[in-house]
C-alpha cells in the first residue's frame, strides 16, 4: 500500500490519503485511491474476481486525510446513511492566508457550480445549480499573516471549504484555483484530520485521526511557526487517546 492504513476490518478500511490521489473516477494516467485499495485487498486476502469497495466519503485530489471505504455493501449503505443524516463527526484542518473575522464562527454562503464548471462560486441568491453551504470554524493558532483553523462541515458541497474561505479573503494556502498563495508542496493545505462514526455492524463509536503531511511542517518552519507544528502533534495525541 502506498499510503498509511488507519483502520481495517471485514467491513471498512480507512486510509490517510496523500495529495494528488483521486478517490474515485480517476483516468488511466491519474493515481486512483480506490484502485490502490482494491489491489491491496485482492492481494492480502487472495480474492478471485472483482473486489467490492464502496466509497462513502470523498476528498478532492489536492486534499489529504481520512478516507473511509466500505468493504461490504451493508457497510457502504449504513455508513452512507450516517453521512446523509449528518450523524458523523468530520473535522478538517487548514492553513489559510489572513486572519478570520472572529476566533470561531459559522460561514453561510450560496454556492453555485455549473454543470460543466470546475470551480464553485459564492453568489448572492438562490437559483438553479445553487446550494447553501454551511460550515463552522475555530481558530487554533496564527502566525504573521496566516491562520491554522479547524473546520466542521454542516453541508458537504463540492469545493465548499475552498470556496467559502476564499470568499472571506482567507484562501487556503497552496490553492491557486481559489486565490491561495503558492507554496512548494504538492496539493493544498487542507486536511481531513478526524472522522468519527458508528461502526456499520457493531454499532460502537469509532474515531480515526490522521496526522497532516510533513509538508505542513516544512511550510510552517519557513514562516517561523514551528510552535504551531508542535501544537498539531499534541492535538493529534490527545485526539487519538
Amino acid at each position: 500500500m502506498k499510503f498509511p492504513i488507519l483502520f481495517e476490518d471485514n467491513h471498512v478500511i480507512v486510509v490517510n490519503k496523500p495529495a494528488g490521489w483521486i478517490v474515485q473516477g480517476a483516468t488511466p494516467d491519474q493515481e486512483s485511491l480506490l484502485e490502490e485499495v482494491r489491489r491491496y485487498v485482492k492481494l492480502k486476502f487472495q480474492k478471485p474476481g472483482n473486489v467490492f469497495l464502496g466509497v462513502v466519503s470523498r476528498l478532492d485530489a489536492p486534499v489529504t486525510g481520512v478516507v473511509p471505504i466500505a468493504r461490504t455493501s451493508k457497510g457502504a449503505a449504513r455508513l452512507s446513511e450516517q453521512i446523509r443524516l449528518r450523524t458523523v463527526d468530520k473535522h478538517y484542518w487548514a492553513l489559510v492566508s489572513g486572519k478570520l473575522p472572529s476566533d470561531q464562527g459559522t460561514l453561510r454562503h450560496q454556492l453555485f457550480r455549473g454543470d460543466t464548471e470546475t470551480m464553485t462560486r459564492v453568489v448572492e441568491r438562490a437559483g438553479p445549480n445553487v446550494q447553501e453551504g454551511i460550515l463552522h470554524y475555530q481558530t487554533m493558532a496564527g502566525w504573521g499573516n496566516g491562520t491554522w483553523v479547524q473546520i466542521q462541515l454542516e453541508t458537504g458541497r463540492k469545493h465548499q471549504i475552498r470556496a467559502q474561505f476564499s470568499a472571506i479573503g482567507c484562501p487556503i494556502i497552496g490553492d491557486l484555483k481559489y486565490g491561495g498563495e503558492r507554496w512548494r508542496e504538492t496539493g493544498i493545505a487542507l486536511h481531513c484530520h478526524a472522522f468519527a462514526c458508528l461502526h456499520p455492524t457493531l454499532k460502537n463509536k469509532l474515531q480515526w485521526v490522521a496526522a497532516p503531511p510533513t509538508s505542513w511542517r516544512q511550510y510552517l518552519h519557513s514562516q517561523g511557526a514551528n510552535s504551531i507544528w508542535n501544537e498539531m502533534n499534541q492535538a493529534d495525541r490527545s485526539n487519538s487517546e
